[in-house]
């Protein structure tokens, strides 16, 4: 997709604020810090259109931007270790699992997880809530960079045994080297 325009549209927590124009939506969601701001802003091609910060928890409301007045792009709060109160936390998760479980006009979720590490019970958990909702879902291995060749392999190989998701449905990312960059587009591409 040639991208002509981007903007960012609103931030909601009700889904009565949400856009009401039937377009589909590709939604981003992953733990804190995970990089989801920075993939939104190297996908769209606009430094700072999503809000970046190295604090985890960064987003706290469903934020909406639309791509060539054709598509949403939807940047969901971080969930894991932001240092929110609780009560936030819990209306995050409240409002993330209604936006994912009854939105349907969305067409994918991108789950992104830290190649250098782990995915957690939390990113476990995330991928159950996809799949009972059948939403289709791509997982991006995020900050590829920061590992050497070497490690790639073996950390995506890691990703996919914890998830028990087959390898061909992670893509590598690196916001820095824009590695994977052609993927995650022929993959939305197609979900188009």
């Amino acid at each position: 997709m040639q991208i002509d325009s981007t903007k960012f549209v609103l931030s909601a927590l009700d889904p009565a604020h949400y856009p009401r124009d039937r377009r589909p939506e590709f939604a981003f969601v992953g733990r804190s810090n995970v990089g989801k701001s920075t993939l939104l802003n190297t996908l769209l091609g606009r430094k700072g259109l999503a809000k970046t910060s190295g604090t985890p928890g960064k987003t706290q409301t469903i934020n909406f931007f639309d791509v060539n007045e054709k598509v949403y792009f939807v940047d969901l709060p971080g969930y894991g270790f932001a240092k929110v109160p609780k009560a936030m936390k819990d209306t995050w998760n409240r409002v993330m699992v209604e936006y994912l479980s009854e939105r349907e006009h969305l067409r994918m979720v991108c789950v992104l997880v830290d190649a250098r590490h782990k995915p957690s019970p939390l990113d476990s958990d995330m991928l159950e809530i996809l799949a009972e909702a059948e939403v289709p879902t791509l997982i991006v291995a995020t900050k590829i960079d920061k590992l050497k060749r070497s490690q790639r392999q073996r950390s995506l190989n890691l990703i996919s045994e914890t998830l028990g998701i087959e390898r061909e449905f992670i893509v590598p990312f690196s916001g820095v080297t824009c590695d994977g960059l052609k993927d995650l587009w022929r993959v939305i591409d197609d979900q188009l």
